[in-house]
């Protein structure tokens, strides 16, 4: 099923770890935000499939935008 992983807050995209087409397990980070000096991992819920990747580094997301298309196994 797929599913769109978003923001929980406005951050920096500080570093993006996945590419379209990866394959992720459960727990494994797709990317890490940056905001307010803190650095905050966006992790997988579940094994599955990147299908994009929906941001580039140092963009700067607003709460609730899609970061990640992901498909679960």
């Amino acid at each position: 099923m797929a599913e769109t992983i978003a923001a929980d807050m406005g951050a920096n995209v500080w570093k993006i770890l996945v590419a379209p087409g990866d394959k992720v397990e459960e727990d494994d980070v797709f990317m890490i935000l940056e905001a307010m000096k803190m650095e905050i991992p966006v992790t997988a819920e579940d094994a599955g499939t990147v299908l994009s990747v929906d941001v580039a580094e140092g963009d700067v997301v607003a709460p609730g935008q899609a970061l990640i298309q992901f498909e679960s196994e």
